[in-house]
């Protein structure tokens, strides 16, 4: 991945979240407290970063503790984010009753500037946004309800390998979780290529790394391996085509990495989180009217499920 300190001309670049709260357990004076029922959490399943936070709310067993909405899979004309409870797999707003996010940023905060994003936890006691970071809200769903879930001991932070987890999602992040964003919004050739660089120099790294070790990081399954797992479910059905990631699939190029997502995907939870329908139709169909491609469908979920 090239050194910079700029991006390049025609580079895309994501904005920062701009709620950054934490749900704490051990301290009663904070203004977000652990308590089973008292947080909702708002996500599309079309949304990679929506799905990290979905994937350990089933990992962990918070189905039960932290209720959940599933908006579209598209954003509306405007770019926003859209209930739309005619779509299989999709929810009303059950808290607010709102059409979509913008009016539940505006009800945490009237002058919100930014996006209106998802993921999304909401404080359903005062209306507050705690956070529409995904990285952030998947450390507090680790750790913070432990008193409630059904899933207590399950870890996906061990201290003993967090200086490894930490690099870890340090350079998948920006060489492929966001490297195939940079690839496929790049506006310049050469923002396009130093991208496409970036992701296959990772995916080459992370098939060394599994050709060593059955995750990323250590003899267990941690948050490195569910948030590298969001974007290689995507790759050849999505990425590889509409982002111009197209050098080589999954499937045929990489026999660590296929064998790894096949076993992931079987691990209870990983599957229950995935809505490959979703993902097509939401990548494939952003302007409303474009033609969602028929391949890697359910025969792709069947490979997977081998």
């Amino acid at each position: 991945m090239a050194d910079k300190t700029a991006p390049l001309a025609g580079e895309y670049v994501r904005k920062s979240a701009g709620f950054r709260s934490w749900i704490e357990t051990d301290n009663p004076d904070v203004r977000f407290v652990a308590e089973p029922g008292r947080y909702h959490l708002y996500v599309s399943r079309n949304c990679p970063w929506s799905h990290r936070t979905a994937l350990v709310r089933e990992l962990k067993g918070l189905q039960d503790v932290i209720s959940m909405d599933v908006l579209g899979y598209r954003r509306s004309d405007d770019n926003e984010w859209v209930f739309r409870p005619e779509i299989e797999g999709c929810t009303i707003d059950r808290v607010n009753g709102a059409s979509g996010m913008r009016e539940i940023y505006r009800i945490a905060d009237p002058d919100y500037p930014g996006s209106a994003t998802v993921p999304v936890v909401l404080d359903k006691e005062t209306g507050s946004i705690v956070s529409n970071e995904s990285a952030e809200i998947i450390r507090m769903f680790n750790t913070a309800f432990n008193a409630w879930v059904s899933e207590p001991d399950l870890d996906l932070y061990p201290s003993h390998l967090r200086d490894d987890i930490d690099a870890s999602n340090d350079w998948t992040y920006q060489q492929l979780n966001n490297g195939v964003y940079r690839a496929g919004f790049a506006e310049s050739q050469e923002a396009y290529e130093l991208a496409f660089d970036d992701v296959f120099a990772a995916l080459d790294r992370l098939e060394a790394i599994l050709n060593e070790n059955a995750f990323l990081c250590g003899d267990q399954l941690t948050e490195a391996d569910v948030r590298v797992f969001v974007t290689l479910f995507r790759f050849d059905p999505v990425y590889f085509i509409r982002f111009k990631c197209n050098k080589t699939m999954i499937e045929t190029g990489y026999s660590q990495l296929w064998s790894y997502l096949k076993r992931l995907y079987k691990t209870p939870g990983f599957a229950e989180s995935t809505n490959l329908d979703h993902i097509k139709n939401g990548y494939f169909g952003r302007s409303g009217n474009e033609i969602v491609p028929r391949g890697w469908g359910n025969d792709y979920l069947a490979k997977l499920a081998r």
